[in-house]
């Protein structure tokens, strides 16, 4: 008996690690439903009209953004690790898969829907798969700067794609922020009025009432109050564009048609959404889990992210992920486990069975205003300050994101993101960190002579620390800096070397610090380590260190460095 229990203990764990549902089912409580009830109603009726502007917005019927938030909401519910994230349509992976897919095909035909589901199940497929391999660390490989610099740029292109509903006027469809606001300029005088009246009562209406009154679903009343103003007023009949007959029932079931030509087409665009994706779902999960104090767990919200694009591929639905501002209203409004996911795809299946007909004289223009709405939010320039304030080069890879983002479309903006995150990167670690040090015997302590003037330094003697690892890229920059500062000196003897700052060293570094230390040794400099890691002396012995240079000159500390080697007492620098 004893045994049995304990094998089912041990199983335990492993199960809702796999399958979180199953834990949050054993400990739930009838208090937490006062939370998720009305918080899953809540976003389910601000996700009715976001999810079929979403739709309209990456090129489909209105009503596959309602298909896209019905299955993969619950299965995310099953296997995410977040308490909180509202998973369904977004705009940002919306401009995606028309930036993407559109170029194939004709926005709305059959053959775009179908690219669309295959380009779905291709994605799903690959977050589960990288969910499967642990990779969830690659979240870590793009900076903040890139992605506030990406999204704010991507939120200005989604607002000027919407230009063409709010004015009622045919736009060309293109992915560069100049060309949109070109094309929009030269077709102004051919604007409706109507339409354009719609769209910007609606953009002011939700804007002031995301300000007032977050919790307030107001897309949906605005949806309400436009349709019924279209219906009344008979605006269809004098050129207002609506979304017309919605189709009702639950989801069909699709079979994404495969074949190798259409997915090596689609690959790109995989990578793409799946990156962005990833991106923008955990960044709010783990906002809200430290809050909360609880976990995410990466790689499990890969798995789940992925599981929950095979559900919307195999449900007639298109890309999910997790959104900012319904994930913030999840959270405000008290919910406290994916139960409410649970009833927002409840709402959402409600309305498929009974509510489409009642779209029919939605105009397109006020669900153009609630995508507009929905991004303008994401344009941060507070973040953009700080982001200076903190660091330029950070400051500088937003500008750079934003302007390509702009310039080029989204694409671009994310791989040039990535490249310029990886470029600063290379950049700073290939340019360490160098500071000559004195004594500031008032804190006797060891500081920049730099910042402390005061700091004393002994003759003949160059006290440096290098607040870095040593390796192939950076090790020239090092050389070269120590070789200027020596012929600046002449009257040097003796360089200290504190090591305490580098926590690795790789077989072209070391060989290069052991050449230097060969030359100087024939002009009379001679160097001593002070500080050095146990892994960094293993690899200088493995150099043949005492062969090459002699006795050992490795110290504990700066203080005995300095006694070894006899260095008079400091003095004033």
């Amino acid at each position: 008996m004893s045994d049995a229990g304990n094998s089912g203990g041990r199983g335990a764990p492993w199960a809702e690690n796999a399958f979180p549902a199953i834990g949050r089912l054993r400990r739930y409580r009838r208090a937490d439903l006062a939370g998720d009830l009305p918080g899953g109603l809540i976003v389910g009726v601000m996700l009715v009209p976001q999810g079929m502007a979403y739709a309209m917005l990456a090129g489909l019927p209105p009503v596959v953004g309602l298909y896209a938030s019905l299955a993969p909401l619950v299965v995310y519910a099953a296997f995410g690790s977040s308490r909180h994230l509202a998973v369904g349509p977004v705009a940002m992976l919306s401009l995606l898969v028309l930036a993407n897919v559109a170029p194939l095909a004709e926005p709305g035909s059959a053959e775009y829907v179908q690219l669309v589901l295959l380009l779905t199940l291709l994605a799903g497929t690959v977050q589960f798969l990288m969910g499967l391999a642990r990779m969830g660390f690659l979240a870590n490989y793009l900076s903040h700067g890139v992605i506030t610099g990406f999204t704010a740029g991507a939120a200005v292109l989604i607002g000027l794609s919407q230009l063409k509903h709010l004015l009622g006027v045919p736009l060309a469809d293109g992915h560069s922020a100049p060309l949109l606001a070109w094309e929009a300029s030269r077709r102004l005088s051919e604007t409706h009025g109507v339409t354009l009246a719609i769209g910007l009562a609606g953009i002011g209406f939700l804007v002031m009432l995301q300000r007032r009154a977050p919790r307030f679903p107001a897309a949906m009343l605005f949806v309400v109050m436009a349709t019924l103003l279209v219906y009344v007023l008979g605006l269809d009949r004098q050129g207002v564009a609506i979304v017309g007959e919605v189709p009702h029932g639950l989801p069909p079931l699709s079979l994404p048609h495969v074949d190798a030509a259409g997915a090596a087409s689609l690959v790109p665009a995989v990578l793409t959404i799946v990156f962005i994706g990833f991106i923008e779902s955990i960044a709010v999960a783990e906002h809200i889990a430290t809050r909360e104090r609880y976990r995410v767990d990466p790689n499990q919200e890969l798995r789940a992210l992925g599981l929950a694009n095979l559900a919307a591929a195999f449900t007639s639905g298109y890309v999910v992920t997790g959104g900012f501002s319904r994930t913030a209203v999840n959270y405000r409004t008290g919910t406290r486990t994916p139960l409410a996911s649970v009833v927002t795809a409840a709402v959402i299946g409600l309305t498929l069975l009974f509510l489409t007909p009642l779209f029919y004289y939605l105009p397109r223009a006020a669900l153009g205003a609630i995508v507009i709405a929905a991004v303008a939010g994401l344009v941060d320039f507070g973040a953009a300050r700080r982001t200076f304030r903190v660091k330029k080069g950070d400051g500088i890879a937003l500008v750079l994101t934003f302007l390509l983002t702009l310039g080029a479309g989204p694409e671009a903006g994310v791989l040039g993101g990535v490249g310029l995150s990886l470029a600063l990167y290379v950049w700073r670690t290939s340019h360490p960190r160098i500071t000559e040090l004195g004594y500031v015997e008032s804190a006797g302590v060891f500081r920049s002579v730099e910042r402390y003037p005061q700091a004393r330094t002994s003759p003949g003697v160059l006290l440096v620390r290098i607040d870095a690892a040593l390796y192939f890229a950076n090790m020239g920059f090092v050389e070269q800096w120590l070789r200027n500062r020596l012929h600046a000196d002449h009257d040097l003897q003796w360089v200290v070397v504190d090591m305490s700052g580098v926590n690795d060293v790789d077989a072209t570094a070391a060989e290069r610090l052991v050449t230097l230390m060969e030359d100087y040794r024939g002009h009379g400099v001679r160097f001593a380590l002070a500080g050095t890691k146990s892994p960094v002396r293993n690899l200088l012995r493995r150099v043949d260190w005492p062969e090459h240079v002699g006795a050992p000159r490795n110290y504990a500390s700066i203080q005995e460095a300095l006694g070894a080697i006899g260095a008079a007492e400091p003095r004033e620098g």
